[in-house]
């Protein structure tokens, strides 16, 4: 999905940048041409069916280019994946601005309850060397990185909105409903976003952070949260 996003972006600077270099050129090019030395008495055009045309053609095409490319990319991201080696599920809740529940329903402990754990905000007077404030949490969203994942968001009260923006992941959280969006973090690496659903008090106080692992760290901790689950 980011890639998409990254390659659309760089299409759309293609064309700005020859839009930007023709309209420079023609702005020089009158006021070298078209100035009271050069052209004392200045002509008069009523018409020009031909320049008309072509100001008229070649935005639109361009235009048509960039509407194709990004609808393409909407409905690409609007896709959900249809055997997603991981799931993971984010629950929403007003009233609980510090935390966020997630669940892996894929994974189930001894007592054959799915893995499931609340990431909190690290208090801003509390932060450790190297943190950022208001944006660390003490259980962070472990993922394997270059692997296929689905992400279902659902609130518990009023609308949420799960974002993730270095991933180019962007999934609101709607009432009497769940959403789906697919991810795919392809470096290791610790990635941070925020609800960007403003609703009430301590709107700006739910940070979300996930960490890319490599698939073996990745079962440790799997294996490490079951046993902590248990016990």
């Amino acid at each position: 999905m980011m890639q998409g996003i990254i390659d659309l972006h760089h299409d759309i600077f293609f064309f700005l940048i020859l839009i930007l270099v023709f309209v420079s050129r023609m702005l020089v090019r009158s006021l070298w041409h078209f100035n009271e030395q050069t052209n004392p008495i200045p002509q008069r055009i009523v018409h020009g069916t031909t320049i008309e045309i072509i100001r008229t053609i070649f935005p639109s095409v361009i235009l048509l280019f960039i509407a194709i490319a990004s609808f393409a990319l909407l409905y690409s991201m609007d896709g959900v994946l249809v055997d997603p080696a991981i799931t993971i599920k984010a629950i929403g809740h007003q009233w609980r601005a510090s935390t966020q529940p997630f669940e892996y329903s894929d994974y189930n402990s001894s007592d054959e309850q799915s893995l499931t754990f609340d990431s909190y905000t690290i208090p801003e007077d509390d932060p450790e060397l190297g943190q950022s404030r208001l944006l660390e949490v003490d259980n962070r969203v472990v993922v394997p990185a270059k692997t296929h994942l689905r992400m279902i968001v659902t609130p518990a009260d009023v609308p949420h909105s799960w974002v993730v923006p270095s991933s180019g992941v962007k999934c609101d959280d709607v009432p009497g409903r769940s959403n789906l969006t697919s991810i795919s973090v392809q470096r290791e690496g610790v990635y941070y976003g925020q609800c960007s659903e403003i609703r009430g008090t301590n709107h700006a106080f739910t940070p979300i952070v996930v960490e890319a692992v490599t698939l073996k760290d990745y079962a440790d901790w799997v294996s490490n949260q079951l046993i902590l689950q248990t016990n």
